[in-house]
């Protein structure tokens, strides 16, 4: 089973939301699928406002996956992206990533002059390296089944080769280094087989080193690594700051004089030896397709026969123009229906919010999807019958075919993307949180403050929708007494380098709990909140984060104490929410939405065999309102106290909100 941990997480999705909601989130994960591509030059249109060192017009090759697309127009972050050295062809710098691969693996094998190299499998990668090493004065052996891999890496200056299924390379090896064996091999194969790395370590010499770059069976055997006491090293893609969202996303460079070759530098010493001619690939790329001719270009390499090594894509230049809109169908949409725009197309919006609106087909219709990568827009506008798809978030504002527009974006983008939809008068579902700080949210207030009769606005916290919140209310209805509540959140581990802990999440307090807070909001009535204090976990508990294990208390005006205990630090194997609530002599549970029971008082509870939130409720409360002038699900200023709240916790817990 190649990735076993998605088969756990599916499992714990049926467990916690049943097997309908889990089969929507599958089926539109899979739908959506992935760009294809990693590894891009081209000429740049435009440069972000803090970005140094690149300018528009100047050619650049890029890299990374879902980054450097095979597309017309693709956005990529600073630190995946170097400038082209003078005289250098676009074609060949496109195939960047794969030249800093091949020289990460070379730099993990420190080769020095006049050693003996192996590099088994002579595919693209395998190419590259063997002239890499070339290159650093080491003497190269190939090894590979396909005699036209291994004529191309001799006429590029490999020493000597060798078919496996003729000969077997340790016996080559020996003989060539008069029984010594080699300084080092690099493993560029992709094979399922154990023996590859086992025939690996035995070609080595003692004190080798073997570098292991493919995907290859790693069923290391002692003996072999023992005796000879090797070194079995792993290349990591491209070198350092990869999978480091601080460096590829975040742009923060590591300092040179402490990591010479990052990701980066290791692109641009690659291009650097191309435009020197010590790295030669004009015998490797068979052929330049146009994109209008991807799909033969594809076949291209899956042919049985003269199956080329490499093929590049060509887009034609068009200056000036950049389409950021595709249209889909032209069918109308069912008459009554509200028109609806998805900015930001997430994987909660594609498991929750897309497929109850299907639901609620006789009141909903998709009419865009904007997403920042157009293929992801495409796929999921595609299964979702969307007039169109766009990169674009002014297209959206401008259509006035669109009544709302529904916001699950990053967090940070939240309350901007709020203010311009309100701007220009359309309804507004964002996805909590609304505002990662008191600035963001001023803003929105403001907006009502000049407009009091402006376009709806809808959080979504969906849990005050919940049939079980709705059944802990009903409970509760005539209360004389305030109200205690505990409320448990066993909200799971997310590594401290996860977005939701960044500037983009704004941590999980403000980021997840304000759900919490809402539903404290929503059971004591909408009572203004006087009080809040927060007590976080100690400092120096990594990799626990304090943001994530607090326990926070909020006072509200009726006399209620309302608890939150919040924590990363628990088994997911138990229920993830649970709240007890004391009041007018009886105590009332709900247990992670699934169930609700009532002790000391004749009333009955609530059962469910699925956890259900209340997304498709919110949903539907949303239409009534705007289909029927119905008041706001949610006002304005349960909203804003919600969110406040939010900021209170994250100030009372030693941190300004982000």
């Amino acid at each position: 089973m190649k990735q076993p941990e998605n088969v756990r997480r599916v499992l714990e999705m049926v467990r916690d939301q049943g097997l309908r909601r889990t089969l929507d989130r599958v089926m539109g994960k899979l739908a959506a699928g992935s760009a294809t591509g990693y590894s891009a030059a081209g000429v740049v249109v435009d440069t972000g406002g803090e970005v140094e060192g690149f300018e528009p017009g100047q050619y650049v090759a890029c890299a990374g996956a879902g980054i450097a697309n095979h597309a017309e127009l693709i956005d990529v972050p600073i630190n995946l992206a170097v400038r082209l050295p003078v005289g250098l062809d676009a074609g060949l710098a496109s195939t960047v990533t794969l030249g800093a691969i091949a020289l990460q693996s070379v730099r993990r094998a420190a080769p020095t002059l006049g050693e003996t190299f192996v590099v088994v499998g002579l595919g693209v990668l395998g190419q590259i390296a063997a002239q890499l090493l070339c290159a650093n004065g080491c003497r190269v052996i190939g090894v590979d089944p396909n005699p036209h891999r291994l004529a191309l890496a001799l006429e590029n200056g490999m020493d000597g080769s060798v078919d496996p299924a003729a000969e077997n390379y340790v016996d080559y090896v020996m003989r060539a280094t008069q029984g010594m064996g080699a300084d080092g091999v690099v493993v560029t194969a992709a094979a399922e087989s154990h023996q590859i790395i086992s025939e690996a370590l035995q070609a080595c010499r003692k004190k080798g080193r073997v570098v292991l770059v493919g995907d290859v069976g790693l069923n290391l055997k002692r003996a072999d690594l023992y005796r000879k006491e090797l070194d079995f090293l792993i290349s990591t893609s491209y070198g350092p700051g990869r999978y480091d969202p601080a460096y590829e996303e975040g742009g923060q460079d590591y300092p040179l004089a402490y990591v010479r070759w990052t990701e980066n530098r290791n692109m641009q010493a690659y291009l650097d030896l191309l435009a020197r001619g010590r790295i030669r690939l004009g015998n490797l790329a068979a052929r330049t397709y146009p994109i209008d001719e991807a799909a033969a270009a594809f076949q291209s390499l899956q042919a049985a026969a003269d199956r080329p090594l490499l093929v590049l894509l060509e887009y034609p230049e068009r200056p000036g123009v950049r389409a950021t809109r595709v249209a889909l169908r032209s069918t109308a949409p069912r008459s009554g229906t509200l028109r609806v725009a998805l900015a930001g197309a997430s994987g909660f919006a594609q498991g929750m919010h897309l497929p109850n609106m299907v639901k609620l087909r006789d009141r909903y219709c998709l009419r865009a999807v904007m997403s920042r990568t157009g293929a992801n827009a495409r796929a999921v506008a595609t299964q979702y019958g969307a007039a169109y798809c766009t990169t674009e978030y002014g297209e959206i504002l401008a259509d006035p075919e669109v009544d709302l527009v529904m916001i699950a974006t990053r967090h940070n983008l939240h309350a901007e993307l709020v203010v311009q939809a309100l701007r220009a008068g359309k309804h507004v579902f964002v996805e909590k949180p609304l505002a990662l700080n008191e600035a963001e949210l001023a803003r929105i207030e403001a907006f009502y403050a000049g407009q009091p009769d402006g376009p709806l606005l809808m959080v979504g916290f969906n849990r005050r929708f919940s049939p079980a919140l709705l059944a802990v209310q009903r409970i509760l209805a005539g209360r004389t007494s305030p109200i205690i509540a505990n409320y448990r959140m066993n909200a799971g581990y997310i590594p401290a380098e996860h977005w939701v802990h960044g500037p983009e999440g704004g941590g999980r307090n403000i980021g997840e709990a304000c759900h919490v807070y809402d539903a404290f909001n929503f059971l004591t009535g909408g009572a203004a909140v006087e009080q809040v204090d927060a007590q976080a976990i100690g400092a120096g508990a990594d990799p626990w984060r304090r943001n994530d294990n607090f326990v926070a208390t909020m006072r509200y005006s009726d006399g209620s104490l309302c608890t939150l205990t919040y924590t990363a630090l628990g088994s997911k194997s138990y229920a993830k929410e649970k709240l007890e609530i004391f009041a007018d002599g009886k105590v009332v549970v709900m247990d992670d939405y699934k169930s609700v029971s009532v002790h000391g008082a004749n009333h009955r509870g609530w059962l469910s065999q699925a956890s259900d939130k209340g997304q498709l409720q919110e949903l539907e409360a949303l239409a009534e309102a705007l289909k029927h002038g119905r008041p706001w699900p949610i006002s304005l200023a349960a909203m804003l106290q919600s969110t406040r709240v939010s900021f209170a916790v994250e100030q009372r817990m030693g941190g300004a909100p982000c």
